[in-house]
């Protein structure tokens, strides 16, 4: 996902310096990149802001050609401008984990998850930099999943409520409880996902900075931030996968 983001953003750079140095560049081509692009919650806040209000190449040349009347001026301001947005991809790139693609896929191009992938997507920005922010989120994205799902499902619920209460809610509409099935392999992963439930519900209490720590609290590191949010978004696939099937089901 990150390198074809990056892809795309080089695309729009190259276009923007052609179109700044007097070659003859694709409008529609690159208005269809910048929408695309401006539409993607990964990188919309990251472009130059000339992006947002540049909607077509002779707004934008009426633009650039007022920041420098040479070519190679021009050069070094859009590769400035684009440094931020490729250099925050790049770092995206090396830090993914395949469990961020899985998510991703399942929950981008749906209003109905947009909410979901907000938070997701502030997890893994919180992950490598701000540990304590990350595993907030992390229970904070399967929260979310859970109240999403009983939500469409029309099923009541208490919104204080705590996360594995809100599981419980979920469990019952998908039959996922343990005790819904005879094979023992189910039962045993079922009974990983409460597990699951319940230790993020701790590690969020003890390291997160949902609540005020003293001196001598602990403090979680990068690591306890990835394992807190590849678990919650393992969870929150396999709970919005088996939601959909279910729907799908449904139907027929």
């Amino acid at each position: 996902m990150y390198e074809e983001l990056y892809n795309e953003v080089e695309i729009l750079k190259h276009i923007l310096v052609s179109h700044a140095t007097g070659d003859i560049a694709n409008d529609e081509e690159y208005r269809t990149l910048r929408r695309k692009l401006l539409n993607n919650s990964h990188v919309k806040d990251y472009l130059p802001r000339f992006i947002k209000t540049c909607r077509s190449l002779s707004e934008f040349w009426s633009y650039i050609k007022e920041k420098s009347p040479t070519y190679q001026g021009r050069r070094e301001y859009l590769r400035s401008e684009f440094e931020s947005v490729l250099t925050m991809l790049e770092e995206k790139m090396f830090s993914a984990s395949p469990m961020d693609e899985i998510v991703s896929s399942t929950i981008s191009g749906s209003v109905n998850y947009a909410y979901v992938q907000h938070v997701w997507q502030k997890a893994l920005d919180r992950r490598t930099h701000d540990a304590e922010g990350a595993i907030t989120m992390a229970r904070t994205l399967l929260e979310t999943t859970c109240k999403h799902i009983m939500d469409e499902a029309g099923i009541e619920y208490d919104d204080k409520a705590e996360l594995p209460q809100l599981y419980k809610g979920v469990q019952k509409i998908l039959n996922l409880a343990p005790s819904d099935h005879t094979e023992q392999i189910f039962k045993e992963i079922l009974t990983g996902c409460i597990s699951i439930i319940k230790g993020l519900g701790s590690l969020r209490n003890k390291l997160s900075d949902a609540h005020g720590k003293g001196q001598n609290g602990p403090r979680p590191s990068a690591r306890h931030a990835q394992l807190a949010v590849n678990l919650a978004g393992a969870m929150s696939d396999f709970l919005i996968s088996s939601w959909e099937e279910k729907k799908k089901r449904d139907k027929n």
